[in-house]
């Protein structure tokens, strides 16, 4: 923005989430192009880094909201929960919620077990060296990262 703009920049906003209208998800427009938030053109324009991190940051807060509902969670050791919110951050707590074999040897320590029944899961076979990353973490207890 010049130094030479003279518009409420306030008003200005509020005019063109008026006009606009701000949308929460991806519609196409009237053109059908791509578009969210207040008329912003994800298709062309993208997003900017910034706003990937500001998106990013609501989603880790998301999950640690999560990991209220995982009983066992606060006993795990860092690296443990370092993986359980990695596969919530992917998978999203209704999903993680299926592994039921996955939770239950989590809330045993069993580790082996967990990590097992990480192996024996279509998440695994879809997510290649991340999953595997992720059960030699969970044997080991050692995040090579």
């Amino acid at each position: 923005m010049t130094t030479t703009t003279k518009i409420d920049l306030d008003k200005f906003e509020a005019h063109l989430i008026w006009a606009e209208s701000e949308e929460l998800e991806m519609y196409p427009d009237s053109e059908g192009i791509l578009t969210i938030g207040v008329g912003h053109n994800i298709q062309e324009k993208g997003i900017s880094r910034a706003v990937s991190r500001l998106i990013l940051k609501e989603d880790i807060e998301e999950v640690f909201a999560d990991t209220e509902r995982l009983d066992y969670f606060s006993e795990l050791d860092p690296v443990r929960q370092l993986i359980v919110a990695d596969m919530l951050f992917n998978l999203g707590l209704p999903k993680f919620l299926r592994f039921v074999k996955l939770n239950a040897a989590l809330a045993l320590h069993d580790y082996t077990l967990a990590a097992h029944e990480m192996q024996d899961s279509k998440w695994y076979r879809q997510t290649k060296r991340r999953a595997v990353k992720l059960v030699e973490a969970m044997i080991t207890g050692v995040w090579n990262g």
